[in-house]
């Protein structure tokens, strides 16, 4: 026999999945906490991005049918559609590999056992303050049976992962320090060593946490409600606006791309096809082999020189820093002592060359869901660029990567890095450098700084273009010290 609801049951059931969905005003809250006793968590963000109108995010997933399929694929699959994936949604295409190649690496068969997995994730995140992602990764820990006791703090944690604390500092802020010693002392560290299946399995977490902390960040991804952070129950502040008002996107924030500003910026867009097409013309002049490497060094040079907010002290919180070690050690220390970063040439190790076949050797079809995914954001356009139609963008595209791996000392051969001046202003360079190399400093101001015609979803795609860049960088710099280990 069935159980029959109770009435107050019933109500209180329908409370909570109401509550639920954000969309409760102040006179319901007053009506429930009367009726139920219940105190109602209020969501600290508007929607999925603190830089993005809900309203443009829920639009895409309402009219694309495939980011719809991709979005109850993901929910099936993790029990939650994350903010993460709701902002990706601009993108189906690039979202579809993102979410295989990571669930492969936390859920499918793999040299690390399942809470190992989710423990580097915090790991990784946790190195750039990223408390979204660490919250995510406890929450994920817990439930696929992790000790709790690990999570007060990384000297709880078995001394295997202890000894990855350094390779995820490397990593995460100067990977160009990492040497073949490093890969070492984890592969012979007698009972604590690591496989080198097992540490190539970690290195690609630790890159694409770490990349992904930066995604993160560079587009204001807010916490859900039922996370830690992701709520109040404090009583909304007095205004017009109720509660269900500002969660729907209602409140004062105005768009970025109102019309005064796109008046008074009259001109940006078409300024920037005008320089790529005079570059297009110029193509068949080729400057020398010397010439080609002067310019590397003085962009190279110069990115070391752009300034990220390092006035703002970013002191992580106490549940943040107990899952890392040294949090003093970061990008910044090594710009304001102006080392010298080493060239990395490419033509010596590329990723196509050299790092899939590693990767795929030894964590097999990873390798080649990774490639998948560098080659989807690398490649990704509409076509357009702004309201302009029928645009080549890859000049732009390719500016854009190869100015990150410029800022890590890897350079290409082939490409001149005069043109990064001609394309990438100061305002998208400070952007670039702070996302990428100290994302827990990026802002709301940054964000709006930079291309200030351009729609949300093209921003969208060039974190995308940021994050996959970084994981490769990062990525390359671990391989090659992993191959000078092996030879």
């Amino acid at each position: 026999m069935r159980h029959a609801v109770a009435p107050a049951e019933s109500v209180e059931n329908n409370y909570f999945a109401v509550t639920n969905l954000l969309k409760i005003c102040t006179h319901c809250e007053r009506l429930s906490k009367k009726d139920l006793g219940v105190r109602i968590p209020r969501p600290l963000g508007n929607g999925p991005s603190r830089f993005i109108p809900e309203k443009e995010i829920l639009e895409v997933s309402k009219v694309d049918a495939r980011t719809q399929s991709i979005f109850e694929d993901a929910f099936a699959a993790l029990g939650r559609l994350d903010n993460i994936s709701l902002v990706m949604g601009f993108h189906p295409q690039y979202l579809g590999s993102f979410l295989r190649t990571q669930h492969y690496l936390l859920q499918m068969d793999g040299p690390l056992s399942l809470h190992y997995r989710h423990y580097i994730g915090i790991m990784a995140a946790a190195r750039h303050q990223c408390s979204y992602l660490v919250n995510l990764h406890v929450n994920d820990f817990l439930q696929v049976g992790g000790d709790p006791k690990w999570l007060d703090g990384l000297d709880e944690a078995p001394q295997k992962l202890q000894q990855l604390g350094e390779l995820n500092k490397i990593l995460a802020h100067r990977p160009w320090l990492l040497t073949k010693e490093h890969i070492e002392c984890l592969l012979k560290a007698e009972e604590h060593s690591w496989s080198l299946a097992e540490l190539i399995h970690a290195v690609v977490l630790l890159t694409h946490y770490h990349s992904l902390a930066s995604f993160t960040f560079g587009c204001g991804i807010t916490t859900e409600i039922h996370c830690n952070g992701g709520h109040t129950f404090r009583p909304p502040s007095l205004s017009q606006y109720c509660v269900c008002d500002i969660a729907n996107g209602n409140g004062h924030s105005i768009h970025h791309n109102d019309s005064l500003g796109n008046h008074e910026l009259c001109g940006e867009v078409e300024v920037l096809m005008e320089r790529m097409k005079q570059l297009q013309e110029c193509d068949d002049e080729e400057a020398s082999q010397e010439e080609m490497a002067t310019r590397f060094e003085r962009e190279k040079t110069e990115s070391m020189l752009v300034v990220t907010a390092e006035d703002e002290e970013c002191v992580p919180s106490r549940d943040i820093s107990r899952h890392f070690e040294d949090p003093s050690y970061g990008y910044k220390d090594f710009s304001r002592r102006g080392e010298h970063v080493p060239t990395f040439r490419v033509q010596d190790y590329s990723w196509e060359d050299h790092g899939f076949s590693l990767v795929n050797r030894l964590y097999p079809d990873v390798g080649q869901m990774l490639d998948e995914k560098f080659q989807m954001a690398y490649n990704l356009t509409y076509n357009t660029m702004a309201t302009h139609k029928d645009v080549d963008t890859s000049m732009l595209r390719r500016a854009i990567w190869n100015y990150i791996h410029c800022m890590f000392g890897i350079r290409y051969d082939d490409y001149d890095y005069g043109e990064i001046n001609q394309l990438l202003d100061r305002s998208f360079k400070i952007y670039i450098k702070t996302m990428v190399c100290s994302p827990e400093k990026t802002t709301k101001r940054m964000y709006e700084s930079f291309w200030r015609q351009f729609q949300h979803s093209e921003k969208v795609h060039v974190n995308l273009l940021l994050m996959e860049a970084r994981m490769q960088a990062e990525l390359l710099y671990a391989l090659r010290a992993i191959t000078r280990y092996m030879t």
